[in-house]
């Protein structure tokens, strides 16, 4: 379970010094720092369930949303989440993992977004879709359709049966949100390959 610091001192009512019995209370193993302010009282919970509590407000998506819907091949460790209109990335190293933010267009961010349930912990990741459209738009701009094929095939080594699987419909959507070069790329790309 999550407690914030103000959770935590309102539990320690009783106690003339709070900080100390958190203290103690971590030294013990009965808590778990995350981040100043911010625990946990299981250590084997996984971290993806303590993305959004860490820095907000917040949904997982770019490498570790496309590994999680088996887009890529690889295992992604790093726990990549998007944010808005914060202006600068943001990593944490902590004990449950490291967890990276960053920005996507405001207009983009609400779209798309899922709300699964674990273990009594909620948490928001992207589809698979808005996954790809954030991951895109945080590259360098591609010039071409070939460039684009190259990126996601050779460079980001997408899986060919699962992104046959994308929902243009989605990405048609997402593309106007974006204003960037690499999704609207995608979409042509789709559209060409939907009509062959």
């Amino acid at each position: 379970m999550i407690i914030t610091n103000g959770m935590a001192k309102y539990n320690l009512n009783n106690y003339s010094n709070k900080n100390n019995k958190i203290s103690r209370e971590i030294k013990k193993g009965k808590l778990f720092k995350i981040i100043t302010g911010l625990y946990e009282t299981d250590p084997n919970t996984p971290g993806y369930l303590l993305a959004s509590s860490i820095y907000g407000p917040s949904y997982i998506s770019f490498d570790f949303a496309l590994s999680y819907y088996g887009l890529i091949p690889e295992r992604v460790s790093t726990i990549t989440c998007a944010t808005f209109n914060k202006k600068k990335r943001k990593q944490y190293n902590t004990k449950f993992g490291v967890f990276t933010y960053k920005d996507v267009p405001s207009s983009a961010y609400p779209e798309e977004i899922l709300l699964k349930q674990e273990n009594n912990y909620s948490y928001q990741i992207a589809t698979k879709e808005k996954a790809l459209c954030d991951k895109l738009y945080s590259l360098k701009p591609l010039k071409n359709l070939s460039n684009l094929e190259n990126m996601l095939f050779n460079d980001l080594r997408i899986d060919i049966d699962e992104f046959k699987k994308i929902n243009i419909k989605k990405i048609e959507k997402l593309s106007n949100l974006y204003h960037s070069t690499n999704v609207a790329l995608l979409l042509k790309y789709l559209r060409r390959n939907q009509n062959e």
